[in-house]
């Protein structure tokens, strides 16, 4: 069974960042993509998404195009750009250093200081 799991503020941004990092992607696939990676730990409303999308491309990390999908319907493909990619570096570099630091405060053993 899974469980519902809420993304930390500032998560979703970094986690559209790599998944347009692979190539070029529309929302619904992005949503489906993360879905599938995590195992359906990450579930994202459209709700979320969207608003996460257009914040995106309106800080220049994205860049968008309106194309055809392989169902034939129209949608906006984003690709990340440069500003993007270094955007997505820095986040993932800090990110990697919290969990690395949360790992060791969890690592720690019962009955330490009290």
């Amino acid at each position: 069974m899974n469980q519902k799991t809420d993304l930390p503020q500032g998560t979703l941004d970094l986690l559209i960042l790599k998944i347009a990092a692979l190539g070029p992607v529309h929302g619904y696939a992005i949503a489906q993509r993360l879905e599938q990676v995590s195992k359906y730990v990450v579930q994202v409303p459209q709700g979320s998404l969207y608003p996460a999308l257009h914040r995106l491309e309106n800080r220049g990390l994205l860049a968008g195009d309106w194309k055809e999908t392989e169902t034939g319907r129209e949608a906006k493909f984003y690709r990340l750009t440069r500003k993007g990619r270094a955007e997505l570096e820095t986040e993932a570099a800090s990110w990697e250093r919290l969990t690395q630091a949360i790992g060791l405060i969890l690592g720690l053993s019962d009955g330490g200081a009290e």
